[in-house]
């Protein structure tokens, strides 16, 4: 287990990595990162959250796949872009599909159901770093893929946020600079707001 000050120092603290070794998350430790994805705000309660997980010696199988939803979608996609994929996708410890359940005909905007499927996978994320694990959320034009899709069980009109790569750390992030707050806040005193980030 990570150890942290606070529950706040956790999400101050996290960052993305795709430098991952095993082992990932197993057992019960998995449904427990994956339940705090379903935590997140779900207007309607449309439940839109599907979680795969690709594994072991599945990944392989898998990553042939990705590569072929590649060429489908980007068929002019260099071949060291299609190898370096294939690479990562059967070598990362683990892959979770992040799918998103959609019911365009419910009374529920499909944009506020896809921002569910967003908010579960930052739980995922912000769960996993608080777990002592790591991980990096990764899409591409492949994940647009019908064929791809139907293969992660999810047929028309459901869709694919990406994949979130899941493992240990092989080390400890260095602490890259990030955004002042001051530059992305403003308090609203009835005149239109103009923040700093925004800017030149």
């Amino acid at each position: 287990m990570a150890h942290h000050h606070s529950p706040l120092d956790v999400l101050l603290s996290r960052a993305s990595t795709d430098h991952l070794v095993e082992p990932p998350p197993k057992g019960d430790d998995i449904r427990t990162i994956l339940s705090a994805g379903l935590r997140a705000p779900d207007h309607g309660k449309m439940r839109p959250w599907r979680y795969t997980v690709i594994k072991g010696k599945h990944r392989e199988a898998f990553a042939d796949l990705v590569v072929e939803a590649m060429g489908r979608q980007e068929p002019d996609a260099p071949e060291a872009k299609k190898t370096k994929r294939h690479h990562r996708f059967s070598n990362m410890p683990m892959i979770i599909a992040l799918g998103m359940h959609l019911k365009p005909e419910g009374k529920i905007p499909v944009i506020e159901q896809e921002m569910a499927v967003a908010a579960g996978a930052m739980n995922v994320l912000n769960a996993l770093h608080a777990s002592g694990f790591g991980g990096m959320w990764v899409t591409g034009p492949f994940c647009e893929d019908r064929i791809l899709l139907t293969a992660l069980g999810l047929p028309e009109p459901h869709r694919l946020a990406g994949f979130l790569f899941v493992g240990t750390p092989a080390k400890h992030s260095d602490e890259r600079k990030r955004p002042e707050i001051d530059d992305y806040m403003a308090v609203w005193k009835g005149d239109a707001i103009k923040f700093a980030a925004d800017a030149g």
